[in-house]
């Protein structure tokens, strides 16, 4: 029995190698993390929209019928969250970014950067070429079912290669910017890049 026990752990660790950044530690949990209040949300066919702007042709707007009707795809991926947490083979399906820039107005040559705006003022600021990224979603189901309340729900977006607050939660618009600007976290001193290989948790 100690035997198998240890091929076990031995399993987990050599499947954990190369996957889990500097100073961060596996869990099997979720962890809830976010600043102020959950918004609820009822009747979401007349309430709820997603709109994009910016360095675009023209501003559009979906309502959620319009956008629950886009190309879906599901990946998996492992998360990083900046309180050192790290969740691995997590479950998402939703839209791909890539494939969202096909039912909007034409990017602008300009456009470099993106701002997610979310419900409640919080923002998320990422760099249009990591928003390319094939793992990239705006996200509405987390392990087959619907996102919670908690964790995003009706959409948040998912950025993997970046500490989990850029994958900015009830996302409500996407703004496309020619130069960079500081979202909610980093306004109070998150890392702008955020690229949890290198630590950048914070700003110097």
């Amino acid at each position: 029995m100690f035997d198998n026990l240890k091929r076990h752990f031995s399993r987990n660790i050599a499947d954990q190698e190369g996957r889990v950044p500097p100073g961060q530690y596996v869990t099997e949990k979720f962890p809830v993390l976010h600043y102020g209040n959950v918004p609820h949300y009822t009747d979401l066919e007349k309430t709820w929209d997603l709109r994009v702007w910016g360095e675009l042709e023209s501003p559009a707007q979906f309502d959620f019928n319009q956008f629950r009707s886009l190309p879906t795809i599901s990946i998996t991926t492992d998360i990083h969250c900046v309180t050192r947490w790290s969740k691995l083979d997590t479950h998402w399906e939703g839209v791909q970014f890539k494939e969202f820039l096909h039912h909007i107005p034409a990017l602008k040559p300009e456009a470099a950067f993106v701002v997610a705006h979310c419900d409640f003022g919080f923002t998320a600021n990422v760099p249009l070429e990591v928003m390319m990224d094939d793992n990239v979603l705006l996200a509405y189901k987390y392990d087959g079912q619907e996102l919670s309340p908690d964790h995003g729900f009706p959409l948040r977006l998912l950025v993997p290669s970046k500490y989990f607050w850029k994958s900015a939660k009830w996302l409500r618009g996407l703004e496309f910017l020619s130069q960079d600007k500081l979202g909610f976290w980093e306004r109070y001193g998150y890392n702008n890049h955020a690229d949890p290989w290198k630590e950048e948790r914070y700003a110097e």
